[in-house]
């Protein structure tokens, strides 16, 4: 997920291939879900390229044409949706865009409370700690609200610790944990992973291939990157150069990653937690650098701080401006002295709050990150689904509008949008299967939890969209919100109203 805000350039400032490229990088690579790949040893190589081929590329190109295409007009993928197929699908795919964020955040948290269980010099009681569930809800509860309350003083708080965590909490740590597997082997060190195994999975058994679901959601916000298409020169073809050269990098981080996660730690001791920061740890150990640990596990809990700030203040504030007209109640519109969304963010905190008490069912941390892990992607990847099926339906049924960016005929459309679709729904499926390689405790808390919870989740906004009232909306003179293509075009209207 993403890690960095990205910010529209002044047009007079236009971005180079490289740089959109590492913007990229920046706004998706974390390094928290590598040890859930590292348990796939070499096969894990064929995981990311696979995501990448079915859903970082054609996400990245898809949102590149939309984004371009309704540059000018409010809503986001609220936008997008219900250009395609009306207001209220497309409130479905901003609520979840929003709401799964909001699941997201104990996930993201409870690897910044392993990170600060290890900023001992014990590493035993380190990882004592870092396995007991009240030391780690209480962390998960005191950072997120420490986050909110940052984000309650505005984007100028939020912007600088974002830009600082995103280099020292991720991209300097990932460099170091690869160039230390490098100095390891080169050093005479034995690999732990055995590169003599199979590069392809064993696919005929569903369990082995259950983990890697959740490596959609490790590319997932590069949707974001939507928006400089038009910060490039010559878009149609520099754009789809940055999305390329960004994705090779970004898979090659999460490789390298993980294998060097592989080669210091065997496969059974792997653990979803704690094995980043043990293997950190082992690293240092061999080159006689112990005291170098507490050091990446503040840096490493930095990451996650920025990270958490990122993604509180920005998904929020795009619900925020849909909310504004007439979709939420006036509750859920109210702003503080900052203009920023400050019921919004109690009640999302409320959230993660309850969701955090879900330690107290489940049988482990372990467990508990697998599981909101999951959920979460499901729920992301609705999204993404309506994303990808807006983008074939507009060829159609907004055929004549200017396109800055184009994919190229609509067959080509058909081929990307298509294979982002199918990939999709392909994880979205695989979400539900428990892993065989982490205890789950009862298949029927398993189950209860994602689909009782998809359910509820999915069935909020049409509930909230059937009962707004004129009276929600708040837009004041000047602000109106500007009407969907088949409001202000009788013909279309009457084949596309999907109300």
């Amino acid at each position: 997920m993403s890690t960095s805000t990205l910010k529209t350039k002044n047009n007079t400032a236009k971005l180079s291939v490289f740089t959109l490229a590492i913007m990229n990088v920046t706004a998706v690579v974390s390094l928290r879900g590598l040890p859930a790949e590292a348990e796939y040893g070499l096969s894990s190589a064929f995981y990311y390229l696979f995501a990448a081929v079915v859903f970082l590329i054609p996400t990245s190109l898809v949102a590149a044409e939309l984004a371009a295409m309704f540059q000018d007009k409010q809503g986001g993928v609220f936008r997008w949706v219900g250009e395609a197929f009306g207001k209220r699908l497309g409130f479905v795919a901003i609520w979840l865009q929003w709401v799964q964020s909001t699941i997201w955040y104990p996930t993201v948290l409870t690897f910044g409370a392993v990170a600060i269980a290890f900023i001992g010099l014990n590493p035993s009681a380190d990882m004592t700690l870092a396995s007991n569930r009240l030391y780690t809800l209480v962390v998960v509860l005191v950072i997120y609200w420490l986050a909110t309350f940052i984000c309650m003083k505005g984007l100028g708080w939020v912007g600088k610790i974002s830009k600082i965590g995103g280099l020292v909490g991720t991209i300097i740590p990932a460099c170091l944990l690869i160039l230390l597997a490098i100095i390891y082997l080169a050093s005479g060190g034995v690999s732990q992973m055995n590169f003599g195994g199979n590069f392809f999975p064993d696919l005929t058994n569903l369990n082995n291939i259950v983990l890697a679901s959740s490596i959609f959601l490790f590319f997932a916000g590069m949707e974001m990157s939507g928006v400089h298409v038009k910060d490039v020169d010559n878009p149609s073809k520099n754009y789809p150069k940055a999305v390329f050269t960004g994705a090779l990098i970004t898979v090659l981080i999460f490789i390298l990653g993980t294998f060097s996660l592989g080669i210091i730690i065997p496969q059974k001791d792997i653990n979803l937690t704690q094995s980043l920061l043990t293997g950190f740890d082992g690293y240092f150990r061999y080159i006689h650098a112990p005291w170098l640990s507490p050091i990446i596990a503040i840096a490493l809990s930095f990451g996650v701080l920025a990270c958490v700030l990122t993604w509180i203040s920005g998904p929020s504030k795009g619900l925020l401006s849909v909310g504004k007209a007439g979709y939420l109640p006036p509750f859920l519109q109210k702003t503080n002295e900052n203009g920023v969304q400050r019921n919004i963010l109690l009640v999302q905190g409320c959230v993660v709050t309850i969701l955090s008490l879900l330690f107290v069912v489940m049988p482990s941390v372990q467990t508990f990150y697998q599981i909101l892990s999951q959920l979460t992607v499901l729920l992301y990847l609705i999204m993404y689904m309506l994303m990808f099926s807006a983008a074939i339906a507009l060829r159609y049924k907004m055929k004549n509008t200017p396109r800055p960016f184009k994919l190229g005929s609509n067959i080509f459309m058909w081929i990307i949008g298509g294979l982002g679709f199918a990939g999709s729904l392909l994880a979205f499926c695989l979400s539900f299967i428990p892993p065989s390689q982490i205890p789950s405790g009862s298949p029927a808390v398993w189950f209860s939890v994602l689909i009782i919870g998809a359910i509820i989740v999915v069935a909020a906004p049409f509930l909230i969209y059937k009962m707004r009232k004129p009276s929600w909306n708040q837009l004041k003179e000047g602000e109106a919100f500007e009407p969907f293509h088949w409001e202000t075009n009788a013909d279309v209207s009457n084949n596309s109203k999907k109300i």
